[in-house]
């Protein structure tokens, strides 16, 4: 009688379809959702129905109360979830009474496309192409439908992390230089000890950022970063792909618990960039202002990545993104811009005619009077460029003894900065005016103009696509970043950089960031989980190092050169977890998992006896979507053990080779 009171609460239950998954069975956890916020549409089909109007409601006078605990209850008692849940549960994936997929208590979230291949990092990407019999035609006719790629959606609770974040051991370094490729005997280090090769590491960025910690940190000048974006059309269920398909919940503790590490990266003067779509940036601004502290934060940039218009209005996101700046601490940090002219009664292209400073260093300003003082406040400058005293200015045998500072009312122009003050370097008074000369490097503001587009100079993201097409023969990604805007951000920086300070990005992607960094010859660190950082990064970087001519080469003059180093965390059960993509059947599975349970290290409560006994051979199971079976083989899985720690690196169970041992040592400083 149970069973089939519960196999017809699921029935009615599935009438909603709001409660359906993909393959047509119930959303449980979505269920527990809409039974807490009393949801009016599933009180009424319980109402509605004989049976559960009997059991969880109480008739009071003409009115029904519903039980809302007791149903609960029922939900909990009888494990009302889809199958995949049910067999999840048998098999054991609990911890402290709680079934992990139930546990409130998250920190991390792991996206299983760690290492999943299919797919691209936006959402014009990922069309698959199948054929479809037409009973009419009498044929299979060509169809296209997005991408329904696999995608285990995996937590850790507090108590389940303990050897998780521990420092990694690295494998497979290599060395890229105009020579080719080559195993490095070592990693180069400046006079304090800090390693200065370009680095791009393979890898969980999150796992990444933590084995960065002891060597770099406090050390990083700049962190750019264009992540996964959230987008508010999300289904109920928790999805991550690449794609940007998350639940809200999962979306925050991803990216939280990567920037509160990359924020102990940062340099006191450090500054931190994000790229963020429209449905995103209220919520990561909040995140920010409290991770970065909200007196910390500069601006919003309103990056116009394409010249195209567009035609509904409520399509603007499709023509704009976002760029949020940080900095680590408050003033310590000065930013160059370029003012610029619209014409555009476009309001998210108006100018803001925003207050600048000027800033000068003693001894830059060249005087025909011995002694005078300027007093602050006081307006000065030309008629054309009025500026007024920001402090007193001193002169004293014909130079200024002083810092000063100028504010200043006007726009400059691009092309008034181009062409008229790159070679005027100084300033100059006379006995009855202060008489100003420009120079460009010498233009610092408060904060820089908060529109970034075309008219800049900044190429659209349009054709930095088209230029990867050409560079690779094909089509790698429609709307990557573009060189000239990184190349604007890291300027934007007026505190110079020197050889010591690096550019960091954790979500590499195409590499855009490091190509521009390398252009600039500025060192960097790129972090990327996709296995396209060995087809389009790596790829990328070896034609720059040949001097290839797209993005900014042409106007920094660049002729080739330089190096990077290839690393990968040593994968442990994170080569489990790509054994098990692989497969292409239920039959492949069951066969892996006799190298799974003997080979790898499976999570602690596993019963790995009634999966090989019992669940494996029946009938439900076996009917199973083929990306459900996959799920609960990769929930198996420690998460504890996806790589190798630094501490296990000589293991011989790893089978490290030699080379790398060493110089895994030599990374993190081991005295051997």
């Amino acid at each position: 009688m149970n069973q089939n009171f519960k196999t017809h609460i699921i029935t009615i239950l599935l009438k909603d379809d709001r409660l359906k998954d993909e393959q047509g069975e119930l959303k449980g956890n979505v269920l527990k959702e809409f039974v807490n916020t009393l949801d009016e549409k599933i009180i009424t089909i319980l109402l509605n129905d004989t049976q559960t109007r009997s059991k969880f409601f109480l008739k009071i006078k003409d009115a029904y109360v519903f039980k809302t605990n007791e149903f609960k209850f029922f939900l909990d008692e009888n494990s009302i979830d889809n199958s995949f849940t049910q067999y999840s549960n048998q098999i054991g994936l609990a911890s402290g009474g709680k079934f992990l997929k139930n546990n409130t208590d998250v920190v991390l979230n792991f996206p299983f496309k760690d290492c999943v291949l299919e797919g691209g990092q936006s959402t014009e990407d990922g069309l698959d192409t199948y054929f479809e019999y037409d009973e009419e035609q009498e044929d299979y006719i060509e169809k296209q439908s997005k991408r329904k790629e696999i995608f285990f959606n995996e937590v850790l609770a507090k108590d389940e992390i303990d050897r998780l974040l521990e420092p990694k051991a690295f494998t497979n370094i290599t060395k890229y230089d105009s020579k080719g490729e080559s195993k490095p005997t070592k990693f180069n280090r400046n006079a304090k000890g800090t390693i200065t090769d370009n680095l791009i590491i393979k890898g969980n960025n999150l796992l990444a950022l933590k084995s960065l910690k002891q060597e770099f940190k406090g050390k990083v000048k700049l962190i750019y970063i264009d992540p996964p974006y959230y987008f508010r059309e999300v289904k109920q269920e928790d999805t991550f792909t690449y794609n940007s398909n998350f639940r809200l919940s999962s979306w925050l503790s991803f990216m939280y618990s990567r920037l509160i590490v990359a924020k102990d990266l940062l340099t006191n003067d450090g500054v931190f960039f994000v790229s963020i779509n429209e449905d995103g940036l209220c919520y990561l601004k909040l995140l920010l202002d409290e991770l970065f502290g909200i007196e910390n934060f500069i601006e919003i940039f309103n990056w116009k990545k394409t010249d195209t218009p567009s035609n509904l209005p409520n399509k603007s996101k499709k023509v704009s993104e976002y760029i949020i700046c940080y900095e680590k601490k408050k003033d310590n940090v000065k930013f160059c811009g370029l003012q610029k002219t619209s014409k555009s009664n476009d309001p998210l292209t108006k100018p803001k005619n925003a207050f600048k400073i000027l800033e000068f260093q003693p001894g830059v300003l060249i005087c025909s009077d011995t002694n005078k003082k300027y007093l602050k406040g006081e307006n000065y400058g030309t008629e054309k460029y009025p500026m007024e005293l920001i402090n007193d200015l001193t002169i004293e045998n014909n130079t200024n003894v002083n810092k000063v500072k100028f504010k200043n009312r006007f726009t400059w122009t691009q092309t008034y900065l181009d062409n008229e003050l790159l070679n005027k370097t100084k300033l100059f008074c006379s006995k009855k005016t202060l008489v100003i000369s420009y120079k460009k490097e010498n233009y610092e503001v408060e904060a820089p103009f908060d529109l970034i587009d075309s008219s800049m100079g900044i190429q659209t993201s349009e054709n930095a696509g088209k230029e990867l097409t050409k560079m690779f023969g094909k089509e790698v990604f429609k709307y990557p970043k573009t060189e000239s805007l990184m190349q604007y951000l890291i300027g934007m920086v007026a505190n110079k950089f020197t050889k010591n300070d690096i550019v960091l990005d954790f979500h590499v992607g195409s590499g855009t960031t490091s190509a521009t960094a390398h252009k600039l010859g500025l060192q960097y660190i790129g972090i990327e989980q996709l296995d396209y950082i060995n087809t389009l990064t790596i790829p990328r970087l070896e034609k720059v190092i040949r001097g290839e001519q797209s993005g900014i080469s042409k106007p920094v003059n660049w002729k080739g050169g330089g190096s990077f180093v290839y690393l990968e965390l040593a994968k442990n059960n994170q080569t489990a977890k790509e054994a098990i993509l692989k497969c292409e059947n239920l039959e492949e599975l069951l066969k892996f998992f006799e190298t799974m349970y003997t080979q790898y290290f499976l999570h602690y409560n596993v019963r790995i006896k009634q999966f090989k006994e019992t669940i494996s051979k029946e009938e439900n199971f076996k009917n199973l979507a083929l990306d459900r079976q996959k799920e609960i083989f990769s929930k198996m899985l420690d998460l504890n053990q996806l790589y190798v720690n630094l501490s296990e690196l000589e293991d011989s169970r790893y089978q490290i080779d030699a080379k790398d041992i060493a110089l895994s040592k030599d990374f993190y400083q081991v005295k051997t």
